[in-house]
């Protein structure tokens, strides 16, 4: 017995042998390793392109300081992979909704990766207050007709917000006399931009010394515009049933009070969840409308979500 007992020991002690010596065998050295993760995943220089523009406007590339923001912002944001593939998902949600209000007020089409942008094309809100696609400002939005309170806020009503953001492009753009510079006061504001380019003795946008956040706005609006303009050339692989549709809906016209939205939901389908995605401007969970205002609310069509009883 004992004699099995020490014959097993010395076999079990030699396949343990053998077992690191494979192990040794296979592992790789560090210099093996380090050329298996370069083979496995490269980063690359973005290649500038010859020629940028922004709403018709050339981007001149010639100057070595505005080659080098705008390189910057291209690096940035085409090895930001993951907010990269959200912004294509979004972006075919949601621009065919901000597309055409554009187009009816003269607006180039470039404006709407301002939305992306400011918000990611969410229903964001910054610590200053600013809320929605566009990022409005509660007095702002209320100048421009928005009705912005507890109850009801406007800001979130994606065409209502897109209009808003239209009126103060076009004002800024007789104000500066670029869409350029429009585009940066969208940032700094009208009299912020203007009081640059007069104390600066300047002209353009590009010429101005302004700080981080201004100097970097229009050249990220133009790196999102280059990058979802042409997905293959910064690596960005996907199909088109991988991003995001709209859902088809319908509106209902309410001209009085809602005492719980939840119930309100029910009748259509849906549930309060739902009511709220298509509905973010309703803030609560009822509404109120003492003015008896007549308010239109989406309701997604039938067949679309699935929801328990």
């Amino acid at each position: 017995m004992k004699i099995v007992q020490k014959s097993l020991a010395v076999v079990g002690l030699a396949a343990l042998g053998m077992l690191f010596i494979n192990a040794y065998q296979d592992a790789p050295t560090d210099e093996n390793f380090q050329k298996q993760i370069i083979n496995d995943y490269n980063v690359y220089a973005i290649q500038m392109p010859t020629y940028l523009e922004f709403a018709g406007e050339e981007v001149p590339l010639s100057n070595p300081d505005i080659y080098e923001r705008m390189d910057k912002e291209l690096l940035v944001n085409t090895y930001w992979q993951s907010n990269g593939l959200l912004m294509f998902k979004r972006a075919k949600k949601y621009f065919p909704i901000i597309e055409p209000i554009l187009a009816k007020h003269g607006i180039p089409d470039d404006f709407k990766y301002l939305a992306v942008i400011e918000s990611g094309l969410t229903d964001a809100r910054s610590p200053a207050g600013a809320s929605g696609f566009w990022q409005i400002m509660k007095a702002t939005g209320r100048e421009h007709g928005l009705e912005v309170n507890d109850n009801v806020d406007e800001r979130y009503h994606l065409e209502k917000a897109t209009e808003v953001a239209c009126d103060y492009l076009i004002k800024a753009k007789r104000s500066l006399g670029s869409w350029t510079s429009a585009a940066a006061a969208y940032n700094a504001g009208n009299y912020g931009i203007s009081k640059r380019l007069k104390a600066q003795d300047v002209t353009s946008y590009y010429d101005l010394l302004l700080g981080e956040e201004t100097g970097r706005y229009v050249f990220r609006i133009i790196a999102l515009k280059e990058i979802l303009s042409n997905p293959d050339k910064y690596g960005f692989n996907f199909r088109d049933k991988d991003l995001y549709t709209t859902v088809p809906t319908y509106q209902v016209a309410v001209d009085t009070a809602v005492t719980d939205f939840a119930d309100f939901a029910k009748q259509f389908g849906i549930n309060y969840k739902i009511l709220k995605l298509h509905n973010p401007w309703l803030r609560e969970p009822q509404l109120n409308n003492k003015s008896r205002k007549q308010y239109y609310i989406d309701i997604p069509r039938e067949g679309y979500y699935q929801t328990n009883p």
